[in-house]
């Protein structure tokens, strides 16, 4: 049996109790994640008020945010022109998340910042069950609730708490992933549309759907059901529609997001910005927000050497390839590219197995690993959003 077929087999029998089990070690997960998620908002809590911040104030309205609450308010049309060709349009921003903030508004007494932050919440609680189904269907249930705790340990974790769209794409690819490995086509193209819809690179999701389809209908040598097509057609609609719909509103169908990704100054151009400004930054030196992000996506892609390395199901590697892909060529608010990576969570199971095999054998080791994380993650995420005044 190939690589592929193996990664798309369906798990091996349980015994009776083994699905209610599952379930409460899933809860577990999730309430392990809350827990690390609301101390680290407890941190950030009370240095924000220490210095006459309000808290939720910082996390619901910050930087992206407030363009979102704002296309969720009043639709799309806002424009800012700046000097030297800098325009940002609110185009730039897909539209599921202000769709949601805007239902959820209507239908609940809540401001717009605060049903963006319960959207968030929410979101980040699912995603973290489907990164725990996705670790647990891989290497076992001890390995997926470490690799939902490195999750909501990693430095640029505070966003995971913010009215931001990383954990609603999470959301949607862990679940997405967790599908195709079941071998649900219909469910992995529902969600990998969805996905699309929440950020620019929640194509990631479709092309791990697309790649994985490929590979099963090679390896069937054609002979699949309608599902398989069915879910691979829907995967990239939910993108490639909202690109379109730009392109149609600004005159250039195909061009047209394109452009106004490239008036922010972002652009896809196979990494040579951010190879300039990382070598400008080993030469003169900067802030310390932009040191930590090369730090960052340089222990990214050391991760996914040894993910590879341990041979994944291709989907999960196809999708943190295109993750990376994305982050890494291109241009623009490289600050911001620790926060591209956070939906890349199969990155994390190398060290997620790691930590169990350390926790099975010198308990405090492990203890201490997860201590010194914990206390970058909650110094970090508190510098970042209370004192660092960079977008996010």
């Amino acid at each position: 049996m190939s690589h592929v077929s193996t990664a798309l087999a369906p798990p091996v029998a349980q015994r009776p109790g083994t699905r209610l089990s599952l379930v409460t070690a899933g809860g577990l997960a999730v309430g392990l994640f809350a827990a690390v998620r609301l101390t680290g908002m407890a941190v950030l809590a009370l240095v924000a008020w220490a210095g006459g911040g309000h808290p939720l104030t910082l996390l619901g309205r910050s930087w992206d945010s407030a363009w979102y609450l704002g296309i969720a308010a009043h639709g799309y049309g806002r424009t800012l022109h700046f000097g030297h060709g800098v325009v940002h349009s609110d185009l730039a921003f897909f539209p599921l998340y202000p769709a949601l903030i805007r239902t959820l508004t209507a239908m609940t007494p809540l401001s717009g910042a605060g049903a963006a932050l319960l959207v968030s919440w929410a979101a980040a609680a699912v995603a973290a069950a489907g990164v725990y189904a996705v670790g647990t269907r891989l290497h076992g249930r001890a390995v997926g609730t470490a690799l939902v705790v490195l999750w909501a340990l990693l430095p640029h974790s505070v966003v995971l708490s913010m009215a931001y769209t990383e954990p609603v794409l999470t959301a949607f690819a862990a679940w997405s992933l967790y599908a195709v490995l079941a071998g649900n086509w219909l469910w992995a193209g529902t969600l990998a549309a969805l996905a699309g819809l929440s950020r620019p690179n929640g194509f990631a999701v479709a092309a791990a759907v697309l790649v994985a389809a490929g590979c099963e209908l090679h390896r069937r040598r054609g002979r699949v059901t309608h599902r398989l097509w069915t879910g691979a057609a829907l995967a990239p609609v939910g993108w490639a529609a909202y690109v379109l719909w730009v392109g149609g509103r600004t005159g250039d169908p195909l061009g047209g997001y394109f452009d106004v990704q490239r008036l922010w100054g972002s652009r896809f151009d196979l990494g040579r910005g951010s190879l300039r400004f990382a070598r400008a930054l080993l030469l003169h030196g900067d802030r310390f927000v932009f040191s930590m992000a090369l730090l960052i996506v340089a222990a990214a892609v050391l991760l996914y050497a040894l993910l590879a390395l341990d041979r994944p199901p291709l989907p999960l590697l196809a999708y943190t390839a295109v993750l990376l892909l994305i982050t890494l060529g291109g241009s623009g608010f490289f600050e911001s590219k620790p926060r591209f990576l956070l939906p890349a969570f199969p990155l994390l199971l190398p060290p997620a197995r790691a930590l169990v095999r350390t926790a099975r054998a010198r308990p405090w080791h492990a203890t201490v690993v997860v201590a010194a994380l914990a206390g970058l993650s909650f110094g970090y995420g508190t510098y970042l959003v209370v004192y660092a005044h960079t977008p996010l």
